[in-house]
């Protein structure tokens, strides 16, 4: 496997460099964009296997950025930001974003976050990596990363789809968010069951789903989610 490329978007020539130092650091091969125009470009241009986002940005609104990034790629995305609350974390993961660490941050901490949405992102799946749901209506393709529901190839971000597989590792199991959490994050990512729900409206938004009769991702009051169709034999 080649060396991993991140970009590191911020306006902040001290946070580019020190971030970017420490990823080189471990062996990565880093990019730097000043602002959005330039990191959508850079983007577009260099195809990263990791952003690193800043939301504060002086020309494009960080979310705005993620958006359009996430209109045609599910490359993982790591959002910095000095928003610290609750519902700004879940607004990120709503656009999309596979992580969130909030300013003033350790760069070590960042490292590890990089090294584990990265981890997830191409991690190997076991043999068999095809599962046929509802006769059909639903495939996953673990190895490919692909998804196609009724006929239509749907785009998942990399936490989305780690949402789903674990989901459809086990058809009619409930999982409780905070298991779901850590399934996706890779890690205890402090137990925000709330960063579990947005990702669950984003992935019933891309299945086609009716938000109050869910087919495939079903609520269980109290308790957490399942799969709500049976694996075909």
């Amino acid at each position: 496997m080649g060396t991993a490329s991140v970009l590191v978007v911020d306006d902040e020539p001290k946070i580019r460099d020190l971030v970017g130092s420490y990823l080189e650091r471990e062996g990565y091969s880093v990019f730097q964009a000043e602002n959005g125009q330039e990191a959508l470009e850079m983007a577009m241009r260099m195809d990263p296997d990791l952003i690193v986002l800043d939301l504060m940005l002086p020309d494009i609104a960080g979310e705005e950025v993620a958006r359009s990034l996430r209109e045609g790629s599910g490359v993982p995305i790591i959002m910095l930001t000095a928003k610290s609350s609750e519902d700004d974390r879940v607004t990120g993961l709503r656009i999309g974003a596979d992580d969130y660490l909030v300013k003033p941050f350790s760069p070590r901490e960042l490292v590890e976050r990089v090294k584990a949405v990265l981890r997830r992102a191409g991690a190997e799946t076991s043999a068999g990596h095809v599962t046929s749901l509802d006769e059909g209506s639903l495939t996953i393709d673990r190895e490919s990363r692909d998804v196609v529901c009724n006929g239509r190839s749907v785009s998942l971000t990399r936490s989305e789809f780690d949402l789903l597989g674990a989901l459809a590792s086990r058809p009619g199991r409930v999982f409780s968010r905070y298991e779901l959490v850590t399934r996706v994050q890779g890690y205890d990512y402090e137990g925000y069951e709330r960063t579990i729900d947005a990702h669950v409206k984003n992935l019933r938004r891309k299945l086609g789903e009716h938000p109050k009769d869910p087919r495939y991702v079903v609520t269980v009051p109290g308790v957490g989610y399942k799969l709500g169709v049976k694996a075909d034999a």
